[in-house]
């Protein structure tokens, strides 16, 4: 707990990031957080409002875990005593470095047929930064194209048909539309038209396939499991009529359909009319109804077959190698998918710590986004307990900030933020910024004229945001969703190495809602519950989703 407050009251210090730079890019920073963090205060602003202003932004959950007397955590004490303490301390620490020092450098003695012997120190903490080897050997990729592998696909007019598909919503979503068509038209013996990335209501994008993915590796990637063509067919004069026309389109695919579903449902009509859209299509393929080598080939295409640009991989290399250097000196980083953004936290319809005023405005956000959902709001009070308890809510900025603590890591991490307009802004965010100051985003890793290019689609800005928190050091997602899942099944398949911590929310809510609860157990609960929550091999059963632990269909057993 000692530590807790010591590095959280630190972490308000000036640190080197570009945030102190161009503090006008960062969305998450306000002018009042910077005069804190630069040690400017105001002579008539007294250090107990100060601290009390601060203090307020955590929820009562995590106050809990910091005595009220103790609420100066996160901003500077210059009190005397504190002082006089801490010289004390750092006496009686230099005092004890020769034989802390000669502890830690010296062998162990151990004792062989009644023979001191001098053996090697090998024990050691275990590490933040990867799994442990010896639990990421056991399992390997197994659904890449394979040598001297064979074409067994009949010509592209001798094929059932033609399949044509809308990949809707965000850039995770629409890599998984892609997956699965691609499945279907193997399951269907159909031949693809390469699927439309469909401007989604939300995103507000127009952003085609060959804007973000290289269309001729994944055309040639896949040549021998599906025949793939660029565009609709010269012969079929009405290509409108695929977007507009009934007649033309599949519609009622119930969601995680089997593949024998296609083949009695779909598959007639493809050979009658030739060509067919099939609409909508998000999760409209099951996982444990279809036969493995499909499972495969959907990892096929995910992990090997889709590939973005070359200029979208070589920003996010440069991204991810800035986070390693920001120091001057190699580090390890950390990527953290902090999904609490206004939408969703209006979606989730949980209760979060805010003035009466920020409730009244989520309310009537509520209202009118769902109003089907929302009703009268009599029973939402009750929802939300029974949401939380049950681990369905967003962890607040301040709620992982404290996690994280507890788990090990220190102040000085650096941790790479993908995110949208945190809702609350800069006081919600500043518990977890205090904690850990380095904290940046895209947007102070490269600058304005790098990311321009970038801009003109929000795809790609997904997907810098997307290559940069996979090739992290440590994952650690705040809520589930496409982006999160396919992140840490991605860094499964990679070979388990790479850790990837899924937060036990249910678990967190109670430990956060015990007002008894000290920071010593309180530690002790998070390293215990999240022991074999950091992306380890694990075995998956019927209905597991396939994005987030490919481990049975798409890894063998070395």
């Amino acid at each position: 707990m000692a530590e807790l407050r010591h590095s959280a009251s630190m972490g308000s210090r000036a640190s080197s990031s570009p945030a102190k730079r161009d503090a006008t890019a960062i969305p998450f920073t306000s002018e009042r957080h910077r005069d804190h963090t630069a040690g400017d205060y105001d002579d008539d602003h007294p250090r107990r409002d100060r601290d009390r202003d601060l203090f307020r932004h955590l929820p009562p959950s995590l106050r809990s875990l910091i005595p009220v007397d103790d609420t100066r955590v996160l901003a500077y004490s210059h009190s005397r005593i504190l002082i006089a303490l801490g010289f004390l301390l750092c006496v009686a620490a230099l005092a004890s470095l020769p034989s802390l020092w000669s502890r830690l450098t010296a062998p162990y003695l151990c004792t062989k047929d009644g023979i001191v012997l001098r053996c090697p120190y090998v024990k050691e903490p275990p590490s933040l930064w990867e799994n442990p080897y010896s639990s990421t050997t056991s399992w390997k990729q197994c659904a890449e194209l394979q040598e001297n592998e064979i074409s067994d696909l009949p010509p592209e007019n001798e094929t059932s048909g033609y399949i044509f598909i809308h990949a809707e919503g965000g850039l995770n979503q629409q890599r998984i539309a892609i997956c699965n068509a691609v499945a279907v038209a193997k399951i269907m013996n159909a031949t693809l038209i390469l699927p439309v990335l469909k401007q989604d209501q939300i995103w507000k994008d127009q952003t085609k396939f060959e804007d973000i993915f290289d269309v001729d590796y994944f055309i040639e990637y896949l040549k021998y499991d599906v025949r793939i063509v660029r565009d609709i067919p010269d012969w079929f004069l009405d290509k409108a009529e695929l977007f507009t026309s009934i007649r033309r389109t599949v519609k009622n695919i119930p969601k995680y359909a089997p593949a024998q579903f296609y083949i009695d449902n779909v598959l007639p009509r493809i050979k009658e009319k030739k060509i067919m859209a099939l609409k909508p299509f998000v999760d409209r393929l099951g996982y444990d109804n279809v036969p493995a080598e499909i499972n495969r080939l959907r990892c096929r295409v995910n992990y090997h077959a889709l590939k973005f640009l070359p200029e979208i991989e070589e920003m996010a290399d440069l991204l991810a190698s800035r986070m390693r250097n920001r120091t001057g000196s190699s580090n390890p980083y950390m990527a953290l998918h902090l999904r609490f953004e206004k939408g969703m936290v209006g979606l989730s319809f949980c209760d979060f710590v805010g003035t009466r005023e920020e409730k009244a405005m989520m309310a009537a956000y509520r209202q009118k986004e769902w109003p089907r959902r929302y009703k009268n709001g009599s029973h939402l009070w009750e929802l939300a307990l029974q949401k939380r308890k049950e681990g369905r809510c967003p962890l607040e900025p301040g709620e992982v900030a404290v996690i994280l603590r507890a788990m090990g890591y220190p102040k000085e991490t650096q941790i790479y933020v993908a995110s949208g307009q945190v809702y609350g802004g800069q006081n919600r965010m500043a518990p977890l910024r205090n904690m850990f100051p380095n904290l940046v985003t895209k947007e102070e890793l490269a600058s304005k004229e790098e990311l321009d290019h970038f801009r003109k689609h929000v795809t790609s800005l997904a997907a810098l945001d997307f290559l940069v928190c996979l090739k992290s050091d440590v994952f650690v997602m705040t809520h589930g969703g496409n982006f999160a899942k396919l992140i840490i099944g991605a860094r499964r398949y990679m070979g388990h190495r790479q850790k990837s911590i899924k937060p036990d929310k249910g678990v967190m809510s109670k430990s956060f809602g015990d007002p008894y609860m000290g920071w010593a157990p309180f530690i002790e609960d998070v390293v215990v519950t999240h022991q074999t929550r950091t992306g380890l091999p694990e075995e998956t059963f019927p209905n597991y989703d396939l994005w987030e632990n490919p481990l049975t269909p798409c890894m063998c057993r070395t």
